[in-house]
């Protein structure tokens, strides 16, 4: 007899960029989760029927304090955690206002120029989203 696999934990999470204010150049929004002291791109379970974009859009909000303008879906990332499957999806998102606040998840943000963020990210698969991000919404290689 077999029995089914647990299905992947479902997760959503935004490379979230704006335009330097110096220079114009994109600069790339990461969250550092004290819980795990790492670096990261904000993203998040999603809760029990929510729409995937949505629920990226509520987890930017919720870790970093700003909203966030959907653009171009970005690769979904899959890895194990903490023994299951997970499965974050991602989408490019401008970040269109707000402002950060430190909370339980995420006690500090960078915003930093594309191959600082690449360098800052804890996790390898993270940084592929980066030069995702610059091909599909910049057109650079």
């Amino acid at each position: 007899m077999t029995y089914p696999k647990e299905a992947p934990v479902r997760a959503a999470g935004c490379v979230l960029w704006r335009r330097s204010p110096v220079d114009g150049e994109p600069e790339i929004c990461l969250v550092h989760r004290p819980k795990y002291d790492d670096w990261s791109h904000p993203k998040g379970k999603l809760k029990r029927g929510e729409d995937q974009l949505a629920g990226a859009r509520r987890e930017v909000a919720e870790e970093t304090g700003y909203d966030a303008a959907p653009g171009a879906e970005l690769s979904t990332v899959r890895y194990m955690a903490n023994g299951r499957a997970k499965e974050v999806r991602y989408w490019a998102a401008e970040a269109t206002g707000g402002s950060f606040a430190p909370n339980d998840e995420v006690d500090r943000i960078l915003w930093l120029p594309p191959t600082a963020a690449r360098n800052r990210l804890t996790q390898p698969r993270d940084r592929t989203l980066v030069d995702e991000l610059l091909v599909r919404v910049f057109e650079r290689t």
